[in-house]
């Protein structure tokens, strides 16, 4: 009777840290490895799209002959793409008539 006991209270225990286990360190394993992960592949990003237009700007100045040309196509390309996320931001709705208080 008193090994039976024992085994019982044995598996009870390795039950109990089974599903605490389960609810409690796997997901917070996982969380991690998304957190780690996502890290590093933004830094892999980050990195390749900076090679990415140091590269195309080279390419730019080597197609162009000037380095200046280079520099205005490029900053024309940018300032573009500035006004037109500058076109899409969100406006606040006016609630008076146009006058400060």
């Amino acid at each position: 009777m008193k090994g039976d006991w024992a085994t019982r209270v044995a598996d009870t225990v390795e039950q109990a840290v089974s599903v605490v286990r389960d609810k409690a360190v796997t997901p917070a394993q996982r969380a991690t490895r998304a957190v780690v992960f996502g890290l590093l592949a933004g830094f892999f990003l980050l990195t390749a799209s900076t090679l990415f237009f140091i590269g195309l700007f080279r390419g730019l100045v080597v197609i162009s002959g000037d380095v200046w040309l280079a520099y205005l196509i490029f900053g024309g390309i940018l300032i573009a793409l500035g006004a037109f996320c500058w076109s899409l931001r969100l406006k606040s709705p006016s609630t008076d008539d146009g006058r400060k208080s």
